[in-house]
């Protein structure tokens, strides 16, 4: 499932490209048809993301509401008719967004997006976000912190790369209970986030690892992913750490693949 920096890349994209006009909107699938003639033609004034959430804030009060989910995206490309089950597709005479395949694609009041964003916990991304509100979540319970960091409604627009990477950074053992985790490791972890999302929107893929366990500073081979950037812990169990040579473990934790070094990451 795609991260939050996905969601704000997006979101930049498509106000570079439609931004501040009125571009068509349809659903060639036809499922978002009566959706989609309501801000078709009528001016598209903002773009934002929160977590893995996406909105296009139409004129009039209207918004789409799109969440990507697991197979969900949104294709960039010259002008022409539309191909295949396109959910959605806005556009003009040079260039057509198509959306494919999300979770969810709904027309929202500002009431509802308000309603939305509620329920979610800060983005790391976004300029209003109050780490204290996750904090106060976090330090309650007693579910490891590997599973909080992936609570959208604790923490919002991180999944499973961010939250394996971070805790390798800070040296965090996974399976803390939130209630042992301390105040200064909390802060850690969302500095690191305020540092490492915001490259991901720019970039548009995750790197994590520090200039001096980079490839060429290491003398070994760039990682071959298709997720793309260089990374200590994700998807590399069974390999050896960056840092300390060690096996990197790998076990699932809430139905989702979590990994670590057992090594580097004893820190309560």
């Amino acid at each position: 499932m795609p991260e939050g920096h996905t969601l704000h890349r997006l979101a930049l994209d498509l106000d570079e490209a439609f931004g501040g006009t009125c571009p068509a909107v349809s659903s060639p699938q036809g499922r978002m048809a009566a959706a989609a003639e309501l801000v078709d033609r009528t001016m598209l004034e903002a773009t934002s993301a929160h977590g893995k959430h996406l909105f296009l804030h139409f004129e009039a009060d209207r918004s789409i509401h799109i969440h990507l989910g697991l197979i969900g995206k949104f294709q960039f490309s010259a002008y022409a008719p539309p191909t295949g089950q396109v959910r959605l597709r806005v556009a003009n005479d040079t260039i057509a967004a198509d959306l494919r395949g999300p979770q969810l694609c709904a027309l929202r009041t500002p009431a509802e997006v308000i309603a939305v964003q509620q329920k979610l916990g800060p983005d790391p991304l976004r300029d209003d976000a109050d780490p204290e509100k996750a904090w106060a979540r976090i330090q309650r319970s007693t579910k490891p912190i590997a599973a909080l960091l992936m609570d959208q409604s604790v923490l919002s627009g991180v999944g499973n790369v961010y939250r394996a990477e971070v805790l390798f950074r800070n040296r965090l053992a996974p399976m803390t209970p939130g209630k042992d985790l301390k105040r200064a490791s909390w802060r850690a972890i969302w500095r690191d986030l305020v540092e490492l999302m915001p490259i991901g929107v720019r970039d548009n893929r995750i790197d994590t690892v520090r200039p001096e366990h980079e490839p060429e500073a290491m003398g070994r081979d760039p990682r071959v992913d298709d997720h793309g950037g260089e990374v200590y812990v994700y998807r590399r169990n069974g390999q050896a750490c960056h840092v300390c040579g060690s096996t990197v473990r790998t076990v699932v934790l809430e139905g989702r693949n979590l990994f670590w070094c057992g090594k580097c990451q004893r820190r309560k």
